[in-house]
């Protein structure tokens, strides 16, 4: 006789992938935009520690000829300064936890390949130069165009990825800390798009010797920083912006580091001498504050009944 057999038990169906995919909150980062910031890292440590140093030693190179070191010596340093916030971007989950520091990212290869684009004339690899220095340009074209390729690929690929719902701010701006960064970011963006649109007249505010090539590159970069400034303050969450808050006092150090060496070539008396003290500062003390504030926002989560 055969024995009664036990009726089926009802088991859970696995949801799809899609809907997996669409309960993480925010926009997952795809792996193009995490191996193009690791890209633009190895990058960065490799030419901006070049021209880093051999600025440092009072020494020009570059993709053009520029009449004091400070310049291609100051576009080094904040390529060294960001590298390690670059390399952290691996580590971030969501498209929102990264953007704050992509978009400077393309800002900054995009801009100094149209600046090179445009002075192509003044560059070694057209009127000649050393043989070093004309390689160097052509190798700065190359790349340049590379990663211009690259992010346009990336940014594409990161569009069509599937959003789950709004991920929500955790850690916002204190209150006392937003004018400040507006007055920061909006400092770098108006001095930087002056340099890149009307280099003749804004390069007169930079306090040393610098040219055309020269005004227009430091433009790209002081673009690059004020975007990054008013972006955190746009995501207004500590969390976001935490690959952001390392970069900008790396960036400022570096930067601090060559100014000081070449000290004797800036005119500190000048206005625009006071303003770089005023601006080089700012970013420190913007990426300093930004990352204690996390750290104490962590110490009140892990105490039971902590307050804010």
């Amino acid at each position: 006789m055969a024995e009664p057999t036990d009726p089926a038990v009802p088991t859970a169906t696995p949801a799809p992938p899609s809907a997996r995919e669409a309960a993480v909150p925010g926009r997952p980062l795809s792996a193009g935009v995490a191996l193009l910031a690791t890209a633009v890292a190895v990058i960065n440590l490799l030419v901006g520690g070049v021209l880093t140093v051999v600025a440092l030693t009072g020494h020009v190179l570059g993709a053009w000829p520029s009449p004091d070191p400070l310049s291609p010596g100051l576009l080094g340093a904040a390529m060294l300064g960001t590298a390690p916030a670059l390399f952290t971007l691996a580590r971030a989950t969501t498209w929102q936890q990264a953007r704050t520091l992509v978009l400077p990212l393309i800002v900054v290869p995009a801009g100094l390949f149209a600046v090179s684009l445009v002075n192509v004339r003044r560059l070694y690899i057209a009127h000649g130069g050393p043989i070093i220095s004309v390689f160097f340009s052509l190798g700065w074209l190359l790349t340049l165009g590379l990663l211009c390729v690259a992010a346009v690929i990336c940014l594409a690929g990161q569009a069509f990825t599937r959003s789950g719902p709004a991920a929500p701010r955790t850690v916002p701006l204190p209150g006392w800390a937003k004018p400040a960064l507006a007055v920061l970011g909006s400092s770098w963006l108006g001095i930087g798009t002056g340099l890149l649109v009307r280099p003749g007249f804004w390069a007169d505010f930079v306090p040393w010797q610098t040219n055309r090539v020269d005004a227009q590159a430091l433009g790209v970069w002081a673009l690059a920083l004020g975007v990054g400034v008013l972006g955190s303050l746009a995501e207004d969450d500590l969390d976001r912006t935490r690959p952001a808050l390392l970069s900008l006092p790396g960036t400022a150090l570096a930067m601090a580091v060559v100014l000081a060496v070449r000290a004797a070539h800036v005119d500190w008396a000048s206005g625009p001498g006071l303003s770089l003290i005023v601006m080089v500062g700012g970013l420190l003390l913007a990426g300093a504050s930004g990352r204690l504030l996390l750290k104490g926002d962590a110490g009140t989560r892990e105490v039971p009944g902590g307050t804010g």
